[in-house]
Protein backbone atom coordinates (compact mmCIF):
# COMPACT_ATOMS: atom_id res chain seq x y z
CA UNK A 1 0.00 0.00 0.00
CA UNK A 2 2.99 2.49 0.98
CA UNK A 3 4.74 1.45 -2.38
CA UNK A 4 1.41 2.45 -4.15
CA UNK A 5 1.10 5.18 -2.67
CA UNK A 6 4.73 6.98 -3.10
CA UNK A 7 4.34 5.72 -6.75
CA UNK A 8 1.32 8.07 -6.80
CA UNK A 9 2.92 10.87 -5.41
CA UNK A 10 5.98 10.76 -7.67
CA UNK A 11 6.23 13.22 -10.40
CA UNK A 12 5.66 11.36 -13.36
CA UNK A 13 7.74 11.96 -16.76
CA UNK A 14 5.42 13.87 -18.53
CA UNK A 15 4.67 16.58 -15.63
CA UNK A 16 8.29 17.14 -15.40
CA UNK A 17 8.28 17.75 -19.04
CA UNK A 18 5.63 19.80 -19.08
CA UNK A 19 6.73 22.43 -16.40
CA UNK A 20 9.78 22.55 -18.18
CA UNK A 21 8.24 23.41 -21.08
CA UNK A 22 6.27 26.01 -19.77
CA UNK A 23 9.40 27.03 -17.77
CA UNK A 24 11.18 27.69 -21.39
CA UNK A 25 7.99 29.30 -22.83
CA UNK A 26 7.69 32.14 -19.92
CA UNK A 27 11.71 32.73 -19.94
CA UNK A 28 11.73 33.23 -23.67
CA UNK A 29 8.64 35.54 -23.22
CA UNK A 30 10.60 37.44 -20.64
CA UNK A 31 13.83 37.62 -22.35
CA UNK A 32 11.59 39.33 -25.58
CA UNK A 33 9.72 41.76 -23.20
CA UNK A 34 13.22 42.92 -21.54
CA UNK A 35 14.69 42.82 -24.86
CA UNK A 36 11.91 45.25 -26.17
CA UNK A 37 12.14 47.13 -23.15
CA UNK A 38 15.75 48.14 -23.20
CA UNK A 39 15.79 49.12 -26.60
CA UNK A 40 12.89 51.54 -26.09
CA UNK A 41 14.89 52.87 -22.81
CA UNK A 42 18.16 52.94 -24.71
CA UNK A 43 17.02 54.94 -28.03
CA UNK A 44 14.43 57.51 -25.74
CA UNK A 45 17.41 57.88 -22.90
CA UNK A 46 20.02 58.73 -26.06
CA UNK A 47 17.57 60.53 -28.20
CA UNK A 48 16.17 62.84 -25.17
CA UNK A 49 19.48 63.86 -24.33
CA UNK A 50 19.21 66.31 -27.13
CA UNK A 51 16.85 68.28 -25.50
CA UNK A 52 17.58 67.56 -21.67
CA UNK A 53 21.32 67.77 -22.61
CA UNK A 54 22.33 69.52 -25.38
CA UNK A 55 19.37 72.51 -24.31
CA UNK A 56 17.79 72.19 -27.89
CA UNK A 57 14.16 72.96 -28.09
CA UNK A 58 12.10 70.51 -29.45
CA UNK A 59 10.15 72.55 -31.76
CA UNK A 60 13.62 73.96 -33.73
CA UNK A 61 14.43 69.92 -34.05
CA UNK A 62 10.95 69.31 -35.24
CA UNK A 63 10.04 72.19 -37.62
CA UNK A 64 13.22 73.51 -38.12
CA UNK A 65 14.67 73.59 -42.16
CA UNK A 66 18.69 73.81 -41.38
CA UNK A 67 20.33 70.35 -40.92
CA UNK A 68 24.08 70.66 -40.02
CA UNK A 69 24.59 70.01 -36.50
CA UNK A 70 28.60 70.08 -36.89
CA UNK A 71 27.80 74.17 -37.90
CA UNK A 72 26.78 76.89 -35.77
CA UNK A 73 23.79 79.64 -37.90
CA UNK A 74 25.06 82.97 -37.55
CA UNK A 75 21.47 84.27 -37.12
CA UNK A 76 20.53 82.25 -34.22
CA UNK A 77 23.98 81.02 -32.41
CA UNK A 78 22.56 77.47 -32.37
CA UNK A 79 24.06 74.41 -34.78
CA UNK A 80 21.61 73.56 -37.36
CA UNK A 81 19.32 70.75 -35.88
CA UNK A 82 16.41 71.15 -37.95
CA UNK A 83 14.90 67.50 -38.76
CA UNK A 84 11.76 68.26 -41.19
CA UNK A 85 13.41 68.26 -44.01
CA UNK A 86 14.71 64.35 -43.38
CA UNK A 87 11.31 63.81 -42.09
CA UNK A 88 9.35 65.05 -44.70
CA UNK A 89 11.78 63.42 -46.93
CA UNK A 90 11.23 59.74 -45.16
CA UNK A 91 7.60 60.61 -45.24
CA UNK A 92 7.90 61.32 -49.26
CA UNK A 93 9.15 58.41 -50.40
CA UNK A 94 6.97 56.26 -48.21
CA UNK A 95 3.53 57.36 -48.72
CA UNK A 96 4.41 57.91 -52.42
CA UNK A 97 5.90 54.18 -52.93
CA UNK A 98 2.78 52.81 -50.98
CA UNK A 99 0.69 54.76 -53.21
CA UNK A 100 2.18 53.36 -56.43
CA UNK A 101 2.55 50.02 -55.34
CA UNK A 102 -0.80 49.40 -53.88
CA UNK A 103 -2.75 49.09 -56.97
CA UNK A 104 -0.51 46.49 -58.37
CA UNK A 105 -0.57 44.64 -55.35
CA UNK A 106 -4.42 44.37 -55.07
CA UNK A 107 -3.91 43.77 -59.05
CA UNK A 108 -1.95 40.64 -58.80
CA UNK A 109 -3.40 39.18 -55.62
CA UNK A 110 -6.68 39.43 -57.56
CA UNK A 111 -4.99 37.49 -60.30
CA UNK A 112 -3.43 34.98 -58.39
CA UNK A 113 -6.37 34.10 -56.10
CA UNK A 114 -9.38 34.70 -58.30
CA UNK A 115 -8.75 35.11 -61.91
CA UNK A 116 -6.33 32.11 -62.47
CA UNK A 117 -5.85 30.80 -59.24
CA UNK A 118 -3.72 27.53 -60.25
CA UNK A 119 -1.53 29.31 -63.29
CA UNK A 120 -1.14 33.12 -61.22
CA UNK A 121 -0.01 31.05 -58.15
CA UNK A 122 2.73 28.63 -60.37
CA UNK A 123 3.85 32.13 -61.82
CA UNK A 124 3.56 35.15 -59.71
CA UNK A 125 4.68 33.09 -56.37
CA UNK A 126 8.18 32.52 -57.24
CA UNK A 127 8.50 35.78 -58.36
CA UNK A 128 7.26 37.18 -54.92
CA UNK A 129 8.99 34.61 -52.87
CA UNK A 130 12.40 36.02 -55.25
CA UNK A 131 11.69 40.06 -54.65
CA UNK A 132 11.38 39.30 -51.43
CA UNK A 133 15.11 37.41 -51.02
CA UNK A 134 16.65 40.06 -52.96
CA UNK A 135 19.36 42.12 -50.58
CA UNK A 136 18.72 45.55 -50.11
CA UNK A 137 21.97 46.57 -51.52
CA UNK A 138 21.23 45.01 -54.85
CA UNK A 139 18.10 46.98 -55.35
CA UNK A 140 20.24 50.53 -54.43
CA UNK A 141 22.53 49.19 -57.42
CA UNK A 142 19.82 48.68 -59.68
CA UNK A 143 17.88 51.69 -59.07
CA UNK A 144 21.44 53.73 -59.10
CA UNK A 145 22.39 52.51 -62.38
CA UNK A 146 19.22 51.88 -64.21
CA UNK A 147 16.46 54.16 -62.38
CA UNK A 148 18.57 57.70 -61.84
CA UNK A 149 19.93 57.33 -65.68
CA UNK A 150 16.34 56.87 -66.55
CA UNK A 151 15.10 59.99 -64.71
CA UNK A 152 17.86 61.61 -65.40
CA UNK A 153 17.37 61.41 -69.12
CA UNK A 154 13.52 62.15 -68.85
CA UNK A 155 14.03 65.08 -66.64
CA UNK A 156 17.06 66.24 -66.57
CA UNK A 157 19.36 67.04 -63.12
CA UNK A 158 21.15 64.68 -61.57
CA UNK A 159 18.83 62.19 -61.64
CA UNK A 160 18.84 61.30 -57.61
CA UNK A 161 15.83 62.77 -55.66
CA UNK A 162 12.73 61.57 -54.25
CA UNK A 163 11.01 60.15 -57.19
CA UNK A 164 13.75 57.71 -57.81
CA UNK A 165 14.15 56.71 -54.02
CA UNK A 166 9.98 55.99 -54.27
CA UNK A 167 10.50 53.64 -57.00
CA UNK A 168 13.27 51.98 -55.58
CA UNK A 169 10.56 51.45 -52.56
CA UNK A 170 7.98 50.35 -55.15
CA UNK A 171 9.77 47.78 -56.32
CA UNK A 172 10.90 46.55 -52.26
CA UNK A 173 7.26 46.90 -50.49
CA UNK A 174 5.19 45.23 -53.53
CA UNK A 175 5.74 41.61 -52.66
CA UNK A 176 5.29 42.69 -48.93
CA UNK A 177 1.94 43.78 -49.89
CA UNK A 178 1.39 41.18 -52.61
CA UNK A 179 1.42 38.67 -50.21
CA UNK A 180 -0.51 39.81 -47.37
CA UNK A 181 -3.18 40.60 -49.70
CA UNK A 182 -2.80 37.19 -51.48
CA UNK A 183 -3.48 36.10 -47.91
CA UNK A 184 -6.36 38.08 -46.91
CA UNK A 185 -8.19 37.16 -50.44
CA UNK A 186 -7.60 33.82 -49.70
CA UNK A 187 -9.28 34.29 -45.93
CA UNK A 188 -12.69 35.18 -47.35
CA UNK A 189 -15.14 32.93 -46.96
CA UNK A 190 -15.98 30.83 -49.21
CA UNK A 191 -19.76 31.44 -49.42
CA UNK A 192 -19.34 35.13 -49.99
CA UNK A 193 -18.55 34.67 -53.47
CA UNK A 194 -21.16 31.46 -53.43
CA UNK A 195 -23.98 34.07 -52.57
CA UNK A 196 -22.83 36.99 -54.89
CA UNK A 197 -22.70 34.80 -57.59
CA UNK A 198 -25.99 33.14 -56.86
CA UNK A 199 -27.97 36.59 -57.43
CA UNK A 200 -26.98 37.18 -60.62
CA UNK A 201 -23.43 38.82 -60.33
CA UNK A 202 -20.61 38.69 -62.73
CA UNK A 203 -17.20 37.58 -61.63
CA UNK A 204 -15.73 41.04 -61.76
CA UNK A 205 -18.85 42.33 -59.61
CA UNK A 206 -18.39 39.60 -57.48
CA UNK A 207 -14.55 40.89 -57.07
CA UNK A 208 -15.43 44.44 -56.76
CA UNK A 209 -17.85 44.91 -54.53
CA UNK A 210 -18.27 41.78 -52.02
CA UNK A 211 -14.40 40.28 -52.25
CA UNK A 212 -12.68 43.33 -51.90
CA UNK A 213 -15.06 44.80 -49.95
CA UNK A 214 -14.85 41.33 -47.22
CA UNK A 215 -10.66 41.86 -47.13
CA UNK A 216 -10.52 46.17 -46.70
CA UNK A 217 -9.00 45.45 -43.15
CA UNK A 218 -6.67 43.16 -44.31
CA UNK A 219 -5.45 45.06 -47.48
CA UNK A 220 -5.33 48.03 -45.00
CA UNK A 221 -3.34 46.08 -42.95
CA UNK A 222 -0.79 44.78 -45.85
CA UNK A 223 -0.57 48.83 -46.86
CA UNK A 224 0.31 49.92 -43.26
CA UNK A 225 2.88 46.89 -43.30
CA UNK A 226 4.53 47.87 -46.63
CA UNK A 227 4.81 51.43 -45.29
CA UNK A 228 6.63 50.60 -42.12
CA UNK A 229 9.16 48.65 -43.84
CA UNK A 230 9.73 51.35 -46.75
CA UNK A 231 9.52 53.67 -43.82
CA UNK A 232 12.43 52.06 -42.34
CA UNK A 233 14.87 51.04 -45.15
CA UNK A 234 18.24 52.76 -45.77
CA UNK A 235 20.48 51.34 -47.40
CA UNK A 236 18.44 51.17 -50.87
CA UNK A 237 17.34 54.70 -50.54
CA UNK A 238 20.45 56.22 -49.37
CA UNK A 239 22.10 55.01 -52.68
CA UNK A 240 19.49 56.66 -54.74
CA UNK A 241 18.23 59.84 -53.33
CA UNK A 242 20.75 62.49 -53.36
CA UNK A 243 21.49 62.84 -49.26
CA UNK A 244 20.77 66.51 -49.72
CA UNK A 245 19.81 67.75 -46.10
CA UNK A 246 17.65 70.07 -47.27
CA UNK A 247 13.65 71.05 -48.13
CA UNK A 248 13.11 69.32 -51.21
CA UNK A 249 11.44 71.36 -53.83
CA UNK A 250 10.20 68.71 -56.21
CA UNK A 251 10.45 65.32 -56.80
CA UNK A 252 13.60 64.95 -59.30
CA UNK A 253 15.28 67.14 -56.52
CA UNK A 254 18.16 65.77 -54.00
CA UNK A 255 16.96 64.66 -50.50
CA UNK A 256 17.22 62.89 -47.55
CA UNK A 257 15.60 60.71 -45.39
CA UNK A 258 15.97 59.83 -41.39
CA UNK A 259 17.63 56.58 -41.95
CA UNK A 260 20.13 57.55 -44.90
CA UNK A 261 21.11 60.75 -42.14
CA UNK A 262 21.27 58.39 -39.49
CA UNK A 263 23.49 55.46 -40.92
CA UNK A 264 26.18 57.91 -42.95
CA UNK A 265 26.62 60.21 -39.52
CA UNK A 266 26.14 57.46 -36.58
CA UNK A 267 29.88 56.03 -37.22
CA UNK A 268 31.61 59.36 -37.57
CA UNK A 269 30.67 61.26 -34.48
CA UNK A 270 31.93 61.04 -30.63
CA UNK A 271 28.97 59.62 -28.29
CA UNK A 272 27.46 61.85 -26.14
CA UNK A 273 28.31 65.02 -28.61
CA UNK A 274 25.49 66.80 -29.70
CA UNK A 275 26.39 65.33 -33.08
CA UNK A 276 25.53 62.15 -31.74
CA UNK A 277 22.62 62.82 -29.72
CA UNK A 278 20.98 64.28 -32.73
CA UNK A 279 21.17 61.21 -34.56
CA UNK A 280 19.73 59.01 -32.04
CA UNK A 281 17.03 61.70 -31.58
CA UNK A 282 16.52 60.85 -35.29
CA UNK A 283 16.54 57.19 -34.38
CA UNK A 284 13.62 58.04 -31.80
CA UNK A 285 11.62 59.40 -34.30
CA UNK A 286 11.88 56.41 -36.50
CA UNK A 287 11.10 54.06 -33.56
CA UNK A 288 7.92 56.09 -32.33
CA UNK A 289 6.72 55.84 -36.26
CA UNK A 290 7.60 52.11 -36.10
CA UNK A 291 4.84 52.16 -32.87
CA UNK A 292 2.76 54.41 -34.36
CA UNK A 293 2.24 51.67 -37.92
CA UNK A 294 1.96 48.87 -35.24
CA UNK A 295 -0.81 50.91 -33.33
CA UNK A 296 -2.55 51.31 -36.87
CA UNK A 297 -2.35 48.12 -37.69
CA UNK A 298 -3.78 46.71 -34.63
CA UNK A 299 -6.74 49.01 -34.80
CA UNK A 300 -7.68 47.78 -38.22
CA UNK A 301 -7.37 44.66 -37.22
CA UNK A 302 -9.31 45.06 -34.37
CA UNK A 303 -12.01 47.10 -36.87
CA UNK A 304 -12.34 44.16 -38.91
CA UNK A 305 -12.63 41.50 -35.95
CA UNK A 306 -15.86 43.78 -35.53
CA UNK A 307 -17.36 43.36 -39.00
Amino acid sequence: MDLITEKIKKTSLSTKQDRFGKFISVSALVLIAAIVVLIFGFVLTRGLATFTTNKISVSDFLFGTNWNPSVVDKKTGMPGVGALPLILGSLAVTFLAAIIATPFAIGTAVFMTEIAKKRGAKIMQPVIELLVGIPSVVYGVIGLTVVVPAIRSIFGGTGLGILSGTIVLFVMILPTITSMTVDTLKGVPRHYRESALAIGATRWQMIYKVILRAATPGILTAIVFGMARAFGEALAVQMVIGNSATMPDSLVSPAATLTSVLTMGIGNTVMGSLQNNVLWSLAMILLLMSLIFNIVIRLIGRKGELK
